[in-house]
């Protein structure tokens, strides 16, 4: 990522708090994200183990990109569970973007508990090579 782009701000906790679609109030795991920006826009990562696509929302509100998932994870039926932290986690991140990029074309995948979201830059906003001629 350069320094012209302000993609992402980040809450240096690894917990956040949040509230679901519901309006439950809760700590909120922040997965963790790779990210990779080059000419034609930005690829970004997000760790989701667990998460299926029905548990995963991705929208964009005023610019922010938001990622908010829920875990499931089955216990074996034959396992006495002693003590669990966290029984179903949820994650939630939010990212500004700028307008250097085209929210409406953002694709998302989902495959094996990472979110692939690739986010293209407008094409005014590409970098360009200008012609100079001589004479």
């Amino acid at each position: 990522m350069n320094t012209q782009t302000q993609l992402a701000k980040r809450d240096n906790g690894i917990v956040a708090p949040r509230s679901d679609e519901q309006g439950q109030k809760g700590p909120a795991v922040v997965p963790a994200v790779d990210i990779h920006e080059d000419a034609h826009g930005i690829t970004l990562w997000a760790d989701l183990p667990g998460v299926s696509r029905d548990r995963l929302n991705v929208h964009m509100q005023d610019g922010t990109l938001f990622i908010e998932a829920a875990a499931s994870i089955e216990t074996p039926a034959s396992l006495r569970l002693h003590h669990a932290e966290i029984r179903e986690p949820r994650f939630a991140r939010a990212f500004s973007l700028s307008a250097d990029f085209d929210t409406s074309k953002i694709e998302a995948n989902l495959n094996d508990g990472v979110l692939k979201l690739s986010i293209p830059r407008r094409e005014e906003a590409r970098p360009r090579r200008i012609e100079v001629s001589v004479g």
